[in-house]
């Protein structure tokens, strides 16, 4: 396997309030997760550095993430305990009032791979030179989409898209959605919606099925949401196996 990631500004954000890491055990497990924040003044950018950075630490501090049942339960477990600490945070300093994030994550052995999230970041797999969206975002415009109050063609320009139903930090509980997906995959996909915003799955898919490596594939991601306009942060992580 081989993986890269990369986060950017975007071309309008005066600063980077996404974070991204990927990492391997030594049981050779892998750990990928994007949090996008949000807040303003710099209040996301801490909301979503809390989160990776305790995620990555939880990850780093053992050798295995155990059975599937275990790795489900550390998920949680990790998450829950970032939510604490994004929303104690805020309780000490008022001024952050109303900062949180999201976040997607990936969990990746010989055995199983899960997926999950809370907020509109997405996560992926490519499986024969095709990618799938694996979690769901919870905004309200999906909302309406499955209540059938929205069309999905309406929801892709509806002023109140971005509206968040779910974020760490936003509640002093949180729900994340796990997705159990089958090992057999070419690859796994994760962003922040300033590249999905910019980009559809099929322009996304024709990157990272071109014949690059997997650095080039990122970057060639970001440098064409940022020629689109580039109005938010744009986060990317991406683990394959190698030739893909």
């Amino acid at each position: 396997m081989e993986y890269a990631y990369r986060t950017d500004p975007g071309k309008v954000r005066d600063h980077n309030e996404d974070s991204v890491i990927v990492l391997k055990n030594s049981n050779g497990e892998y750990l990928l997760a994007v949090a996008d924040g949000m807040g303003g003044h710099k209040n996301g950018e801490i909301a979503s550095s809390i989160a990776i950075s305790n995620i990555g630490k939880r990850f780093s501090n053992i050798s295995s993430v155990g059975n599937k049942e275990d790795a489900i339960n550390w998920i949680k477990d990790i998450v829950s305990e970032a939510n604490v600490q994004i929303y104690k945070y805020t309780k000490d300093h008022p001024e952050s009032l109303g900062m949180g994030t999201t976040v997607v994550l990936a969990i990746v052995t010989k055995d199983f791979l899960l997926f999950g999230n809370i907020g509109d970041s997405s996560g992926y797999v490519l499986k024969k030179g095709k990618i799938h969206k694996i979690t769901t975002d919870h905004t309200l415009v999906n909302l309406l989409v499955k209540s059938g109050e929205l069309t999905e063609e309406e929801a892709k320009d509806h002023p109140r898209k971005n509206v968040l139903m779910r974020a760490l930090g936003a509640q002093t509980t949180v729900e994340m959605d796990i997705f159990d997906v089958e090992t057999d995959v070419d690859g796994i996909f994760l962003c922040s919606d300033g590249l999905t915003n910019m980009l559809d799955d099929e322009q996304i898919n024709k990157v990272l099925t071109s014949d690059i490596d997997i650095e080039e594939k990122i970057n060639k991601l970001i440098l064409k949401s940022n020629n689109r306009g580039g109005n938010d942060n744009i986060s990317i992580a991406f683990l394959a196996k190698v030739g893909v």
